[in-house]
């Protein structure tokens, strides 16, 4: 079956022939003991028209499924643990195919539900574990809201724009500290940390007009001028089919979620269509911390310019793990 009849099934909302398809190509996927590319990409072919179309409960099975694999398809194993954690747990907690930097990079987007279920893997980094101890020690419970919008909120990590006192630092700064340390290259030369600033007027008037321009490298461009990073890092951003992958980065800007929407509209527009899907967006934009993001693309970037070549595929066909945002 192609992917357009997968895409077809989809859009006629046959929501019950969709989850059996998606299972059994998900569990042939996983019966295979080394799959080449070629049927990696296969399968996330068929996997995303239905992606939208299946029940929480296939996407909990996939999942489920996935955190078992080897060798997972990386784009689906990104797909999913961006969705709540009542789906994406088995991955967070089991999946082989989550780096620390991956792990990180969840972490910033989605705040401590994500976190608290990346703290039960086994054999976790240490400075992982210390930040979401941190994360959780530094909630502040009387502040949290009630309703909806307060569930899965993530907590603030302290600013580097704070002014020094005489009081000693607070655990979230010895851990972030500490994540710079991991996150950079032991070879790589000590720099300069990547100093992200909240985006003026003019900035954004800049991103929404290279974004509506129909050129996506303009929009690269400009994204690489107001966060000054590299242009191939910033290009790496907005490589992926789905939109994950820039939250960090607009969010960091301190983007209102009127203007992240907007940006994110034109540049996935497909992404965004309907209610749910927009809702979808406002709950990872909102759940997404400014302080977890900056680190976040502090450390991609370092990260980048220690192994610019790092990401994609191997010569011989060996899937490499998923880099959520890393080049």
């Amino acid at each position: 079956m192609s992917s357009s009849d997968f895409r077809q099934i989809a859009i006629s909302g046959e929501t019950e022939r969709a989850d059996r398809l998606f299972r059994a190509a998900v569990s042939a996927f996983c019966s295979l003991t080394r799959p080449s590319r070629r049927e990696i990409e296969q399968l996330e072919d068929l996997a995303f028209p239905l992606f939208d179309a299946v029940s929480v409960e296939s996407k909990r099975y996939v999942a489920a499924a996935l955190s078992e694999c080897t060798y997972p398809p990386p784009a689906l194993v990104r797909r999913l643990c961006d969705a709540t954690v009542d789906i994406a747990a088995p991955l967070l907690i089991r999946s082989a195919a989550l780096s620390d930097v991956d792990l990180i990079a969840l972490i910033g987007r989605h705040g401590l539900p994500h976190a608290r279920a990346i703290a039960r893997r086994p054999g976790l980094n240490k400075t992982i574990s210390d930040l979401v101890r941190a994360l959780t020690a530094s909630t502040p419970p009387t502040n949290t809201p009630s309703g909806p919008e307060g569930l899965g909120r993530s907590v603030p990590i302290a600013s580097n724009d704070t002014p020094a006192s005489s009081e000693p630092k607070s655990d979230v700064d010895r851990v972030r500290q500490r994540l710079r340390a991991m996150m950079r290259s032991a070879d790589a030369q000590d720099t300069e940390p990547l100093v992200i600033q909240r985006a003026s007027a003019e900035d954004f008037g800049k991103l929404l007009s290279t974004a509506l321009s129909g050129n996506r490298a303009f929009f690269q461009t400009a994204l690489a001028d107001v966060l000054e990073v590299r242009f191939q890092f910033a290009k790496s951003l907005t490589e992926d089919a789905h939109y994950t992958g820039l939250i960090p980065a607009l969010r960091a800007l301190e983007l209102s979620e009127e203007q992240a929407f907007l940006l994110i509209a034109a540049l996935f527009p497909m992404a965004v269509n309907g209610i749910q899907a927009i809702r979808t967006f406002l709950d990872h934009y909102r759940l997404c911390n400014v302080e977890a993001a900056r680190m976040w693309l502090r450390a991609s970037e370092e990260t980048a310019q220690a192994a610019p070549t790092s990401g994609g595929w191997q010569a011989d066909d060996t899937p490499r793990r998923p880099a959520f945002g890393a080049i």
